[in-house]
């Protein structure tokens, strides 16, 4: 914490302090749910934390990074299908989850040498022709067998109970991972640059940041995120079929989740995973009509609550439960500190500042 005349700069409060106490509690209690929760239980566990990995890559990329893509589903798909093909000759089934979504991240490189040149609208469409082509490839492979796919036999080596528990800890495990690399990103440098590239490219450009090696970086993370959420998706299921991976909803998902939630902040997709979670619980079985409700409430949000639900808390209160930017509190005409806290200009687009 730092003090200047008028007012003091700080990272950590109390709040944030207690709230890093309590998510830490909450994850030993995790780590240990095959033993203390039903099955059925895990299972849905196991579903929420791939969500959540989809939602904070695709805050990553787009909140943070401002690159707005609709073909995020062309790694949830080629992540699953690296790992069909790993395991398929011979390596072992796990391993090759995490080895298929590292060549899928990879494969991004060079796709980010073209899409990384194009703006706005142009991304994004680009984006979703990439989905379209790998779809296309893998669905060509014989080892798939076009549309009608195939199933990760060697998963039926494990016994269920051993496979629900290892799927569980390693989702749990790559959740967590990915949102601690999101969480030191945004109290770096690089944090910074990308968030300076998002709100101008132009401009972040003539003070000196690197705006293509910033934004490659995160087009890299978030594509890795998203494959190694389909590689899990691939080990619940057991099932491989192209087009239901590479589907454009996988995409709809991740903005229903991050708009809800909170665009740019690092809370909200938490949130908003959550509350998607609980709708496809709820109403998941009412066909279209439950996708009809996702694209209604989507647009609500972006209309009315274009922050989000955690994004208007944040403005409102003043309200952080982690300490990932730097806020300002206003010091009283008596010397002691006001009960006001401002948030700083960073804040109320939620990025950070370099420390």
């Amino acid at each position: 914490m730092s003090k200047a005349p008028g007012f003091v700069v700080e990272r950590w409060t109390r709040l944030s302090a207690a709230s890093s106490i309590a998510a830490a509690a909450l994850l030993v209690v995790l780590a240990l749910g095959p033993v203390l929760f039903s099955a059925n239980v895990v299972d849905s566990l196991t579903t929420l934390f791939i969500y959540l990995i989809l939602a904070v890559m695709w805050n990553a990329l787009a909140g943070f990074a401002g690159l707005v893509s609709v073909g995020q589903q062309a790694f949830f798909g080629l992540g699953a299908y690296f790992a069909i093909q790993l395991s398929y000759y011979g390596v072992s089934v796990y391993p090759a989850l995490l080895l298929g979504a590292l060549i899928a991240g990879v494969l991004s490189l060079p796709i980010s040498l073209l899409m990384l040149r194009l703006r706005g609208g142009e991304f994004a469409i680009g984006m979703w022709v990439v989905a379209e082509l790998a779809h296309l490839l893998v669905a060509l492979d014989p080892v798939i067998n076009g549309e009608t796919g195939v199933s990760m036999i060697a998963l039926n080596l494990f016994s269920p109970d051993n496979r629900r528990a290892y799927n569980y800890w390693m989702s749990l495990a790559a959740a967590v991972a990915l949102l601690a690399v999101i969480f030191a990103l945004l109290r770096g440098r690089l944090g910074a640059s990308v968030q300076a590239i998002r709100d101008d490219e132009d401009a972040a450009e003539s003070v000196g940041v690197r705006v293509l090696a910033g934004k490659r970086t995160i087009f890299f993370i978030a594509a890795f995120g998203c494959a190694l959420a389909g590689s899990l998706w691939l080990a619940t299921s057991i099932s491989f079929q192209p087009r239901q991976y590479f589907g454009i909803q996988w995409t709809a998902y991740m903005i229903f989740m991050v708009l809800v939630g909170g665009l740019g902040t690092f809370e909200g997709p938490i949130l908003g995973a959550i509350i998607f979670f609980l709708i496809e619980y709820l109403f998941g079985a009412s066909g279209v009509w439950y996708l009809v409700g996702l694209g209604v409430a989507a647009i609500v949000f972006a209309l009315f609550l274009p922050r989000g639900l955690w994004g208007a808390l944040e403005d409102r209160f003043g309200i952080r439960l982690l300490p990932v930017g730097y806020r300002v509190r206003f010091l009283g005409t008596g010397g002691g500190i006001s009960g006001r806290v401002e948030p700083t200009a960073q804040q109320n687009t939620a990025a950070p500042q370099p420390e």
